[in-house]
């Protein structure tokens, strides 16, 4: 071994390495620190900025820590309430202030977009807490398939953990009212992977979902005014369902034996949690939501009323309201196919509730009152 080589530890065993020490040279710290909050506060001013001018507002985030926050209200005194479940129809169309106008009491909005309501009437009916009334949105290629985009929602009410929950609060009070930009639609990273990059080879090129609606604190949520008066954004956004309905089915239900061993599973876990709902008094109703164009076609050809919703409301022995039933849930406008324009879906809650009241539900459990003006 040359002079000039280092020794290493493995050269000297049991000899400590001497400590490297290299004095910080001295700086203007405080004055970094303000240059670089200053910019971080700049480039978040300018980054909120484009989104107001895009159309945003602050907003609520439909976060599971917001959808725990209102399923705990059930364990905790309000189990005779009214609860919603479903997918983004329900929570889109059904219009939590109208209904409470109607009724006098506000119900409990557990619906949650993309995501079939099986899994949320499993949890109820192993709830012995829930025992009030329980509407049951059907988004006929959700329900019957048993996708659920959000799926994780009920394991994390049961394991929340305290930080969770702290977290949520802080975001909900501190932030979510406040600033426009605080959407998983525009957080920067969603914005670079939309960008027009080059497409790689063998992987299809498929958008994401995006924004369709703005929240409240409790979870009530309407249609974003940017799809009704955006021909643009409309377009877009109905692009995005086509290619749900243009694209291959998914290899579970790529032929019909398959596609019908599907639908037969998701109404059997139905009937076994309504049976379960039913037993101890909850009164259930299954409601089909309107849809409208394109996305009507596909579920009529796909998931045909006669072997789905049909058989659900036979099996189950629940009732069920569906849209195309009653000529006060037709006629409404739809922008984007799937959900109602704000005033239509007041019309749809409105009319919806009147239905209820007059042929389902007890009258000594609900109050008819006039329309709201």
């Amino acid at each position: 071994m040359s002079g000039a080589e280092r020794l290493t530890a493995a050269d000297r065993p049991g000899v400590a390495q001497p400590v490297p020490v290299r004095d910080v040279p001295p700086q203007p710290w405080r004055r970094i620190f303000l240059g670089a909050l200053t910019m971080l506060v700049l480039l978040l001013a300018a980054w909120e900025g484009y989104w107001r001018a895009y159309g945003v507002t602050p907003g609520y985030y439909n976060s599971n820590g917001e959808w725990a926050q209102q399923r705990r209200r059930i364990d905790q005194g309000e189990g005779g309430k009214t609860v919603l479940i479903g997918s983004s129809r329900v929570l889109f169309d059904v219009q939590l202030p109208v209904w409470e106008k109607l009724a006098g009491e506000r119900p409990i909005q557990l619906a949650m977009e993309g995501t079939s309501s099986v899994p949320v009437l499993e949890d109820l009916a192993a709830d012995p807490k829930f025992t009030g009334h329980l509407v049951v949105g059907v988004a006929s290629d959700l329900f019957f398939s048993g996708f659920a985009y959000r799926g994780d929602v009920v394991p994390y009410y049961h394991r929340e953990t305290p930080s969770q929950r702290v977290g949520s609060w802080l975001s909900q009070h501190l932030l979510e009212p406040f600033v426009a930009f605080d959407d998983s639609d525009f957080a920067l990273a969603t914005v670079l992977k939309r960008q027009a990059w080059p497409q790689r080879p063998g992987v299809p090129e498929r958008m994401d979902v995006r924004k369709l609606s703005v929240q409240e604190a409790d979870r009530s949520t309407h249609m974003w005014s940017k799809l009704e008066t955006d021909p643009e954004y409309r377009a877009l956004a109905r692009s995005i369902w086509a290619q749900h309905f243009d694209g291959p089915p998914p290899p579970n239900m790529d032929t019909p034996e398959k596609l019908q061993k599907v639908i037969d599973t998701q109404i059997q876990r139905a009937v076994v949690a309504v049976a379960k709902l039913r037993a101890r008094g909850v009164q259930v109703l299954f409601v089909r939501p309107p849809t409208a164009g394109r996305y009507l076609e596909f579920d009529d050809k796909v998931f045909p009323r006669a072997k789905t919703w049909d058989v659900l409301l036979a099996r189950t022995g629940a009732p069920g309201i569906h849209f195309e039933d009653y000529p006060e849930l037709q006629g409404l406008e739809l922008p984007e196919w799937s959900h109602l324009k704000t005033t239509d879906a007041q019309r749809f809650t409105a009319a919806l509730y009147r239905i209820i009241a007059r042929d389902y539900w007890r009258q000594d459990r609900v109050r008819l009152a006039d329309s709201p003006r």
